[in-house]
């Protein structure tokens, strides 16, 4: 088993940044734990935290000078390895999705949303594309608006109206 952990003699692009902000995270904990009650006695209330923040701070620190010590893996970039193009495209998709969800409403947006991720992960058909959007939309509307009742952006889609025209048929 100890082979296991002292195999790994090359650090990965972005890993010693990580394991510095573990550290800084771990510091960032303890001080909170802190400000629960301070360290007055074992039985206070921050007592528990202060303890595991610090063997947060034990581990993150080992963890760091670990792979300080350790060389850079040859040949691998940390947008290769971290941050492929897939994942950005995605992310730059949810971002769009963020910013127009206000504007459009989440109707619109969604469905945008969905339909472009899909076709562009699933690489189908459009029709099977605008098939799975357009039921996913339909159960994720179902579940969130009429049975839990959030209230979700309505943008330019008069939801409202429509809404209160079929409750009308109902009555």
């Amino acid at each position: 088993m100890s082979s296991q952990f002292s195999a790994q003699k090359t650090r990965k692009p972005g890993e010693r940044l990580f394991c510095f902000l573990l550290v800084l995270g771990s510091v960032y904990l303890f001080w909170q734990a802190y400000k629960i009650s301070g360290f007055s006695e074992l039985s206070s209330p921050g007592a528990f935290p202060l303890a595991a923040s610090a063997v947060m701070i034990l581990a993150s620190c080992i963890t760091f000078l670990n792979t300080l010590k350790s060389p850079a893996v040859e040949g691998m970039r940390f947008k290769d390895h971290c941050l492929p193009p897939i994942v950005a495209i995605v992310m730059t998709l949810i971002l769009v999705y963020s910013v127009i969800l206000e504007s459009l409403g989440f109707i619109l947006s969604s469905f945008a949303f969905l339909f472009v991720t899909i076709q562009f992960l699933y690489r189908r058909s459009i029709l099977y594309t605008l098939s799975i959007s357009l039921l996913a939309l339909i159960v994720v509307y179902i579940i969130f608006r009429l049975v839990f009742q959030v209230v979700l952006p309505e943008g330019i889609v008069p939801e409202r109206e429509i809404l209160s025209s079929i409750k009308s048929l109902w009555r």
